[in-house]
């Protein structure tokens, strides 16, 4: 099972390699008046780990929630 972690992270990479690569070019963004001005392959990481560590936290905040809520039904 090890092996089939590191194959599928080594294919991951791969792709990010690939990505990188193919999108050099530098694109503006424009967001609520704000623009920025830099290569797509840097704004779509900058995305990605907004979008993990957003998920990342809602993924913990229904956890907490979910133990809050069976632990009020159980009872004193």
């Amino acid at each position: 099972m090890r092996w089939v972690h590191i194959v599928v992270i080594a294919l991951f990479a791969a792709a990010i390699v690939v990505f990188v690569v193919q999108n050099r070019a530098s694109v503006t963004m424009a967001f609520l008046g704000f623009s920025v001005h830099a290569p797509l392959a840097v704004l779509a990481a900058i995305v990605y780990l907004l979008g993990a560590v957003t998920g990342g936290s809602l993924l913990a905040l229904l956890r907490r929630s979910m133990r809050a809520s069976r632990m009020g039904a159980r009872g004193p």
